[in-house]
Formats: structure tokens, C-alpha cells, sequence
């Protein structure tokens, strides 16, 4: 099965936002548009993209400000738009978080290839998952929201890698006693109840809306919803 990227387009001008479009959804690409830097900021908070074509110059929030904003909160990859290419600008953009730039006018091969260069080295990046803020970084063994650190039990990291690595899927609490516990474990259900009532614990206290994600379903067990 083949998943579609989403990218999200930020940029003041509409016709910029259609022509992108035009260029990348024939190419498989899910392409969300939006006219502003907060506007951009409000769909990442209730949403997941795969990659940002961010414009510079635009009102009330340019570009670099837009960009800095995100890089507080989320890793997702950017690639800056600008008319201006001037060397000190590049520097400015590339400072504040973005992983590329390419300038208008640019050339529909290139920008299709610096995406698919930037997606290619996020891709290698294969133990971080991203979501909302938090960052789970498998290979590491740690769990962060908005870069604070939360300490997590062995079970509850591994019951939050399951949860974010299976998202809108509903597990019961005998499914999650196998995959955490094991076949050979004796565990009551009670046991999985107090773990997930501890996690949601450490999220809210970190800050994350932890009863908008970790949901219980009634008589079966729980979920992790993406909210889409």
C-alpha cells in the first residue's frame, strides 16, 4: 500500500497556493493550503504533515517568524519560498529552522526534488515519531513534549509506542497484556488501567491533552485517536 504524503502550503497569495498544488497532487502528493502563518500553526495543532512549503514574505507573520514558531513545537521538515535570494536572507532562513529553500521563480523539477531530498533524509530519521508536540524516539528510549523530557516506566513507553505506531486502532486490554506483557504473564485487566491512568498522568502533567488522544472505549478497551 502506497501512502500518500501531505504537505502543507503556506502562502499569502492564492494563485502560488494553486499553482503548488497543481504541480504536486498529480504526483501523489495530499496538498493542504492555507493564506497565513497562523493559520498554518492552528492546522498543525490538530493535524499531521509529512513536510511545509513555508513563503517568506507575508503580513502580519513572515515567513521567518512562522518558521520559528513550528521549530518550537514540532519537527516537521521546511522548505522556505522566497523571490528573495539574497545570500543574508538564505542564512536567516536556514538559522531558524528550515531544512531547505528554493526561490521564485522556481523550476518544477527542482522543487520536486529538493521535496523528495528532504522527505529522503527525514525518512532515514525512522526511530522519531512525531505527534502534536510529543516525540518519541524509539531508539533512545525517551518521550518528550515540546522538548521536555517525560520519564516513562518500560511499560508505559511500551505502551505508548504501540498506541502512537497504531493510531485510531482499537486494542483490548487482553491484546495490550500480550504485547507488553507477554504470552507468559499472568496480568489482570486492572493492572493495564492503572498503567494507562498513570501515562495519561505524566502527559497532562507535561502538558499534553492526554483524555483527547489516549480515549478509552467503553467495554473493549482503549485507543489512540489522531482526531481526523
Amino acid at each position: 500500500m502506497i501512502i500518500m504524503k501531505t504537505i502543507l502550503i503556506i502562502d499569502d497569495e492564492p494563485v502560488m497556493l494553486d499553482l503548488l498544488s497543481l504541480y504536486l497532487s498529480p504526483l501523489g502528493y495530499r496538498c493542504i493550503k492555507v493564506d497565513s502563518g497562523l493559520k498554518g500553526i492552528k492546522y498543525l495543532e490538530e493535524n499531521n504533515v509529512d513536510l511545509i512549503l513555508l513563503d517568506i514574505m507575508m503580513p502580519e507573520m513572515d515567513g521567518w517568524e512562522t518558521c520559528k514558531k513550528i521549530r518550537k513545537h514540532w519537527d516537521t521538515p521546511i522548505i522556505m519560498l522566497t523571490a528573495r535570494d539574497a545570500k543574508e536572507d538564505i542564512v536567516k532562513g536556514l538559522k531558524g529552522g528550515a531544512d531547505d529553500y528554493i526561490s521564485k521563480p522556481f523550476d518544477e523539477e527542482e522543487l520536486v526534488a529538493r521535496i523528495e531530498a528532504v522527505l529522503r533524509r527525514q525518512k532515514n530519521n525512522h526511530g522519531v515519531i512525531q505527534f502534536n508536540g510529543l516525540s518519541l524516539d524509539q531508539d533512545a528510549f525517551q518521550l518528550q513534549f515540546k522538548g521536555i523530557n517525560i520519564n516513562l516506566t518500560p511499560k508505559e513507553f511500551g505502551l505508548i509506542t504501540l498506541f502512537l505506531t497504531n493510531q485510531n486502532i482499537v486494542f483490548t486490554r487482553e491484546h495490550l497484556i500480550t504485547s507488553i506483557w507477554g504470552y507468559e504473564v499472568s496480568t489482570e485487566d486492572r493492572t493495564i488501567d492503572s498503567h494507562i491512568r498513570n501515562l495519561r498522568k505524566k502527559l497532562r502533567k507535561a502538558g499534553f491533552p492526554a483524555e483527547k488522544y489516549l480515549q478509552t472505549v467503553w467495554g473493549i478497551g482503549y485507543k489512540w485517536s489522531n482526531n481526523e
